[in-house]
């Protein structure tokens, strides 16, 4: 190779090297656009304090959970010899008997007046991907996360009471970065460990590199290797200078969007608090050590102070 083009290449890999130490910088959106993205922000703002208000799943529903540890199938019924007793008139003495099958459950009526609905439809046997069945006037939530649990969401749950609503940041477009993922070379299987104890694997996608308020960001991206969990899909865990004052103790996620060029949108605004933040019957993932950012990101939401 000639001199001259082994030059320029080395010139190209500094300036790359540079630029990834630097990272990206906040994406430059134009008057009109960034109109349409404000009201994007309050609609989803308004939309989730909604769902936490009076949502058949909201946080505030959960009155039960109960994990299937070592045991291959849990009952839920009124009586008190059920692995999860929800004690009301609604649901028969042993309702529903749900099996771990592979990636699913095997839910299955058990006394003869009992049934469950999906989507609407009665059934008294089906093999469902983790979701929802209707019992009463109770919702069931399968959750696998290769440590599967049921959880149960009661419309009349005393914890609707404490609703005050939710806290953000104002949005500020200088947190919203148009970025590429450096992938991981070597994407071996990961361990996140969660709020409830349990190491859950996941494969550290790559990397962001970004510059918040001229400052260089790092970020771990990973995919929780769960069912349900989307192969191209990517999550961020994180902590920065405010968890635990402005912002809650544990930390905080985002999703970032994929974008048809092959960059992702990373958006420091949709930044929001796990289902940890209300309720202690969820299982949240820990932001890595790597993943503790010193600098503080004041986008997205902040710690509601919902005590449980």
């Amino acid at each position: 190779m000639r001199p001259l083009v082994i030059a320029l290449l080395l010139t190209l890999v500094t300036q790359e090297a540079a630029r990834a130490a630097r990272g990206v910088g906040p994406v430059k959106v134009a008057p009109a656009a960034a109109d349409s993205i404000m009201a994007a922000y309050q609609k989803d703002r308004t939309d989730t304090e909604k769902q936490l208000k009076d949502g058949a799943t909201s946080y505030l529903a959960a009155v039960a959970r109960t994990d299937f540890a070592d045991k291959p199938a849990l009952v839920l019924g009124r009586a008190a010899d059920c692995d999860l007793r929800v004690d009301d008139p609604e649901v028969a003495a042993h309702h529903l008997r749900v099996t771990v099958a592979g990636d699913s459950f095997r839910v299955e009526a058990i006394d003869d007046t009992a049934h469950f609905l999906v989507r609407g439809e009665a059934m008294r046997a089906a093999t469902l991907a983790p979701g929802f069945v209707r019992v009463g006037r109770f919702t069931v939530r399968l959750s696998h996360q290769r440590f599967p649990a049921l959880i149960v969401f009661d419309p009349r749950s005393p914890r609707f009471a404490e609703y005050h609503g939710l806290s953000w940041y104002a949005p500020d477009l200088d947190y919203r970065f148009v970025a590429p993922l450096t992938p991981n070379p070597k994407p071996d299987t990961a361990i996140i460990m969660s709020t409830r104890g349990n190491a859950r694997r996941a494969v550290l996608a790559g990397w962001f590199d970004l510059s918040v308020k001229g400052k260089p960001v790092h970020l771990e991206a990973h995919r929780l290797l769960e069912p349900g969990v989307d192969e191209k899909s990517a999550s961020i865990f994180f902590r920065d200078a405010t968890t635990g004052g402005e912002t809650y103790a544990v930390g905080r996620y985002i999703d970032p969007e994929r974008l048809p060029n092959g960059e992702w949108l990373v958006d420091f605004n949709n930044a929001y608090n796990p289902a940890c933040a209300v309720s202690p019957y969820y299982n949240c993932p820990i932001p890595s050590k790597a993943n503790s950012l010193k600098v503080a990101i004041r986008a997205g939401e902040k710690n509601s102070h919902y005590v449980h």
